[in-house]
């Protein structure tokens, strides 16, 4: 039936009072950091304290001064623990002495290798070492070479590298790799039992052209929905939690993941390949296991009732996403023609999808526009060109059910008071209000954020300033302001998606949150209550997240969620926990992946050093500008030395680099002219050197369109679907990014965005 849908350990041991414990992050310079629990200010720790100690490293430090700027500066105390981690870097050997040099340049300090203890390894590889002694403050770390991983121009090398430097699970164990090979190859007869059968129902599925594994299918027809018209809408997921049991060998491997990561030309998948790309994939002509949202939608896009079902189902379609665009631009076209018996289901997807997305436009939900691109690479792994990913009329149309559907799940988990994880995205914190207010107030635009900004507000300063020549700097702004969404079970609503409630269902095969959330409802279903096995200790990168989520919820101001989670307190704390792990491994995924990009484009630019290319600026900081090459897609750091003979001013109310004798002022949006002339693809920095017209020698005006360039595409707040890129494409932007992009930037001068200055943590 439809339902409708409503609108015991170790004490820790004492400090002294002036004494912190933190976490040590490294930086390139020699200087580092320190991360403290507590979630305040880092301490600054000079390179003279960076020599004892390892980036990583937990310590406590005393605070010693501060400078004049007011941050602190420590001294280590006491080394509280040295985590157990893998070294990545290159062989080396001078003067007959053997070193590794780690590619990670936050661990500062070479490692040296005694004579037996370079294994297999020959100079100039990139190995894997493990330390025997670590540092001293007279003495270098020593170490031992565990895995040698190959030639540093290898194809590939950068992903092995970077799943070894981010501590990205990428072996499936022994346990799970048996518990994989004893499922069946097919759906059994047994399968079936107590599950609808919907296999005469033209489900089809919707992806890119090389996608391989399939999570979703839909099918829409008309239907009366209360005394008017409508649609009936049907999204079938697979049913992972079929063949994960919990706490299974498969399961404990998937939860360890907790999310796939994508590379150009590489997946490391949160199943293994079996499930991922088989039993579990709704290919088509073949029966597959389901959970279906079964919709009623009314003429205005609202979701009047909707329930969720186990079923068997048999998908009567692959298309890609550039067929389906095809067929709903010309009915009559070839596409059409091969596809003749699906185009009334196609059409009627098409028109349920209008009216939800003019629902969404009536909730205000936030929808920028901006240019996302992929990177495409050769045979051997290079790049061969980085091109815009457009968005047509059907990925929109498979984005608006697959949040039709989570919102439903969010929903049913909701009114069922069970426990689950929630797709939380928060509105701004109170300090990014005040600073975007700033900014709004000294670019002159005539509207502002309310106290309690809403969505909407956000929308509609976007939509009034589109035809401004600085619009693309205002959109940049305003999305900036925005927090990043987290798995959490305390439901305080999703800004960006203006929904009060949120979930992701759609995507089991490739994030744990969904397979949790389908094991919630089939536990409603089932009239039972599912209970999370024991999970593991929190790691690195849920320690970091958890001090961040910490940090943000203790600064002045910040309100109290507005949820309330369901069940106990044991057992919201271990869904918390869930939560906190599954959005740390989500980050950890998107730095792997940017990471990965960055080292390619490196490799990519050396090809292009002494040529002149146009381009916009993408960011200006405190020490340069960066510039988004125009041809290719790459963005790089003009350092302010390179602006000229004259003082520069960082306005940060603006946002802008204003010269004091000229007045020349370089914002987001400014054209300028670059030549490319240094790349340095172990530091993952990509410099540009500012090439001035001769005529006049300024930059362009902000805001003229690039020549040759493509229309910029939609930037969802949220990843309704998390599908996987092509092969041998980048994971980028539309539909596989997290909700919003982490405001922390990596390191000055990255093939990535820079820091703010000397002490820029990297």
């Amino acid at each position: 039936m439809y339902i409708k849908k409503n609108h015991s350990s170790a004490p820790a041991p004492q400090l002294s009072l002036d004494e912190i414990e933190g976490s040590v992050q490294g930086h390139r310079d020699g200087h580092g950091f320190v991360l403290r629990d507590d979630g305040q200010a880092d301490i600054y720790l000079p390179p003279n304290e960076m020599r004892a100690v390892l980036h990583k490293d937990r310590v406590r430090v005393r605070i010693v001064r501060h400078d004049r700027r007011g941050r602190p500066e420590g001294r280590v105390v006491e080394i509280v623990e040295r985590l157990p981690q893998p070294i990545i870097g290159r062989l080396l050997q001078e003067s007959g002495v053997w070193l590794v040099a780690p590619e990670d340049k936050r661990y500062g300090q070479d490692v040296l290798i005694p004579k037996g203890a370079t294994g297999a390894a020959t100079p100039g590889q990139v190995v894997v070492v493990e330390l025997t002694e670590p540092p001293a403050l007279f003495g270098q770390p020593v170490g031992r070479v565990v895995e040698v991983l190959g030639e540093v121009d290898d194809p590939g090398m950068e992903v092995e590298i970077a799943v070894r430097k981010y501590g990205v699970p990428h072996e499936f164990s022994e346990a799970c790799l048996a518990e994989t090979k004893a499922l069946p190859d097919k759906v059994r007869a047994k399968d079936k039992r107590q599950r609808v059968d919907l296999t005469d129902v033209p489900l089809v599925t919707i992806d890119g052209e090389d996608a391989r594994d399939f999570d979703d299918a839909v099918y829409c027809e008309p239907a009366r929905v209360g005394r008017g018209k409508g649609w009936r809408l049907l999204v079938a997921i697979a049913d992972v939690s079929h063949y994960v049991e919990t706490g299974s060998a498969i399961d404990v491997d998937a939860y360890d993941r907790a999310i796939s990561v994508y590379f150009p030309r590489r997946v490391i998948p949160m199943l293994p390949e079996k499930l991922s790309n088989g039993l579990c994939s709704l290919n088509p002509h073949v029966e597959r296991l389901c959970m279906v949202c079964d919709m009623l939608v009314t003429a205005k896009g609202e979701i009047h009732a909707y329930q969720f079902y186990p079923a068997v189902m048999l998908s009567h379609a692959r298309f890609t996403y550039n067929e389906v665009a095809a067929i709903l631009a010309n009915t009559r076209g070839p596409e059409a023609s091969r596809y003749k018996e699906r185009v009334d289901n196609l059409l009627h997807l098409h028109d349920v999808y209008r009216a939800l997305l003019g629902a969404r436009q009536t909730r205000g939900a936030v929808d920028f526009e901006t240019t996302e691109t992929q990177i495409v690479c050769d045979d051997n792994g290079r790049i061969e060109r980085i091109v815009p990913r457009v968005r047509t009329e059907a990925h929109r149309l498979i984005e608006e059910a697959m949040l039709a559907a989570n919102v439903c799940s969010a929903d049913f988990i909701g009114q069922a008071d069970r426990p689950g994880l929630y797709r939380v995205h928060e509105g701004p914190t109170p300090e990014k209000q005040d600073i975007l207010r700033s900014y709004l107030k000294a670019m002159g635009v005539g509207m502002t954020i309310g106290d309690d900004p809403r969505p909407s507000e956000f929308q509609a300063i976007a939509d009034a300033t589109k035809e401004r020549p600085d619009a693309q700097q205002i959109h940049t702004m305003l999305l900036r302001s925005m927090q990043q969404a987290i798995y959490t079970p305390v439901n305080s609503g999703h800004f960006g998606l203006a929904f009060e409630a949120y979930t992701h269902f759609t995507s089991p095969i490739r994030r744990y949150p969904d397979l949790l959330v389908h094991r919630v409802i089939k536990s409603v279903l089932g009239k039972s209550r599912y209970v999370l096995p024991q999970l593991p200790t929190p790691g690195e990168a849920q320690f970091k997240l958890a001090k961040r989520l910490a940090a943000s919820k203790a600064s002045d101001g910040a309100k109290p969620p507005r949820g309330k989670a369901a069940g106990s307190s044991r057992e919201i704390e271990a869904w918390e926990a869930a939560g906190l792990h599954c959005s740390a491994n989500e980050r950890r995924a998107d730095e792997a992946s940017r990471d990965v990009e960055a080292w390619l484009k490196c490799q990519y630019m050396r090809e292009h050093l002494g040529e002149e290319y146009s381009g916009v600026v993408s960011a200006a900081t405190s020490f340069g500008i960066f510039v988004t090459l125009d041809a290719l897609y790459v963005e790089g750091l003009v350092h302010i030395t390179e602006l000229g003979g004259e003082y520069f001013k960082f306005d940060e109310a603006r946002q802008e680099l204003r010269g004091e004798r000229t007045g020349i002022r370089y914002s987001i949006g400014t054209r300028v002219r670059v030549q490319v002339s240094r790349v340095d693809l172990d530091g993952r920095k990509i410099d540009f050197r500012l090439v001035r017209d001769e005529m006049d020698g300024m930059p362009a005006k902000p805001g003229k369109a690039a020549k040759g360039r493509e229309s910029p595409v939609r930037a969802p707040v949220d990843d309704a679907r998390a599908s996987a890129p092509a092969r041998g494409q980048a994971r980028s932007g539309a539909r596989g990014k997290a909700d919003k992009p982490s405001g922390r930037k990596p390191e000055a001068g990255k093939a990535g965005r820079g820091g703010k200055g000397r002490r820029s943590r990297g």
